[in-house]
């Protein structure tokens, strides 16, 4: 029975924990595929001790692996985009199949990876690069292969809903928790790609091109962070029955697609509003099967590994039958008319809280500029001001109206003389699950 060569590329915490599932879980695995899994090259700048690498060629310089005739699959898992780039491409290149978990180097590089394996006849498989453990890829690409989908939204980074869940139910500051998030290791010393967005907005790029058969195209995604989410407004969400989460979404409309990453205010009920902690979630909506939700870990060692071994085994069948891959966005041809709308054409209910001198008139003043924007008005709360305080907070929930319409009706709000602070907008969405 042959056997299907692993080289791995990297051995920091996805790398390890997929040398030690794959050790631990050998035999299972093996039987799955099909064909016994080893691995016989791993490439890592700086030797780990830990590991026992008897039978296993040792390469500090990650090309060797790429490049090793024994080596059937490159696994690389070291993320960023200029090595990991040349990895893949040498892989590639030489003819061999590949893993990756790093979502950034496919929302980024990956029509230009996918067009050059093509060409080789061979695979590019990313099942790790969106949510973690999550078979999301799979699923999308495989089990609702016989569905249109409509729209989708995801909690995609653990390290946002993590602040967002303390937030809410510690009634702690941003900073406070991401701070502890750091100390964790939840977040990076620089956590800018977590908490602006950019980490959801490459995830989003790739589920989003998979769902409607077009281009990655990530530098389209409108991307917002939760850096400026307050826990008085996580409090206020909380009072009108809602709940603030840090969502991706990408819906199909007649003239194209919206795919957005901002923070989204969700009814309180809704199963994704209940997706705590680190854990992610997406929600798929098809015109068959109807809604259908996939939840689990986002990220760690072994629960990504996992996604990586997945991928591993579907290449080792490839290896072992010369079966054909399953395209890699999912669809045979791409369409590259398709269309990203602005996010100005979007439209979704809106939260505002607008800070307001304590006067007689004011509402009727804002009520106007609502109404003369076509702007209905679900919910209002008013809070009494504080103590000796000459402001106080209105709090508002908006039907669904479209982006550029509340941008204009907010411009008019601020000019107002009793509108004393930037007036804070979030979106809000009613998925239904």
């Amino acid at each position: 029975m042959k056997s299907v060569n692993v080289g791995l590329c990297g051995l920091g915490t996805v790398g390890g924990g997929t040398y030690r599932v794959l050790r631990d879980n050998q035999a299972q695995i093996s039987a799955r595929a099909g064909f016994p899994i080893n691995i016989t090259h791993i490439g890592m700048r700086t030797v780990k001790e830990g590991y026992d690498y008897t039978g296993i060629t040792v390469s500090q310089d990650l090309l060797e692996v790429t490049i090793d005739p024994n080596v059937d699959v490159v696994v690389e898992l070291i993320g960023g985009y200029d090595l990991a780039k040349e990895i893949v491409m040498s892989a590639i290149e030489n003819g061999k199949h590949v893993v990756t978990a790093n979502k950034a180097l496919i929302a980024v590089h990956g029509n230009e990876i996918f067009a050059a394996a093509s060409k080789k006849g061979v695979t590019v498989n990313f099942e790790a690069a969106v949510a973690g453990g999550i078979p999301i890829i799979k699923a999308m690409r495989e089990g609702l292969v016989a569905n249109k989908v409509t729209s989708l939204a995801g909690i995609i980074n653990g390290t946002g809903n993590f602040i967002l869940t303390e937030m809410r139910d510690k009634g702690r500051a941003f900073e406070d928790v991401l701070k502890e998030a750091q100390e964790l290791g939840y977040a990076e010393a620089d956590p800018t790609f977590d908490v602006e967005g950019i980490d959801a907005a490459h995830k989003l790029t790739i589920l989003a091109s998979i769902a409607f058969g077009m281009p990655l195209q990530f530098e389209k995604a409108y991307t917002e962070g939760i850096s400026k989410i307050t826990a008085q407004d996580v409090n206020y969400a909380e009072e009108l029955g809602y709940r603030i989460k840090h969502l991706g979404v990408a819906v199909k409309r007649e003239n194209g697609i919206e795919m957005r990453v901002h923070p989204t205010l969700i009814p309180e009920k809704s199963l994704i509003a209940n997706v705590n902690g680190v854990l992610n979630a997406v929600l798929v909506n098809c015109d068959a099967v109807g809604q259908t939700m996939y939840s689990g870990a986002g990220a760690g060692d072994t629960a990504t590994a996992s996604s990586v071994i997945a991928d591993i085994v579907d290449v080792a069948r490839l290896v072992g039958t010369n079966a054909r891959p399953v395209p890699h966005l999912g669809f045979g041809e791409i369409d590259d008319s398709i269309e990203i709308l602005d996010v100005d054409q979007s439209e979704t209910g809106f939260y505002l809280r607008i800070e307001v001198s304590d006067k007689v008139g004011v509402m009727a003043k804002i009520a106007q500029i609502m109404s003369e924007n076509a702007i209905n008005i679900e919910a209002i709360l008013q809070k009494e001001p504080a103590e000796d305080a000459k402001t106080l907070p209105v709090i508002m929930l908006t039907h669904k109206v479209k982006e550029q319409d509340m941008n204009t009706a907010i411009k008019k709000l601020e000019a107002l003389d009793d509108v004393v602070e930037p007036v804070v907008r979030i979106r809000v969405e009613h998925l239904n699950g």
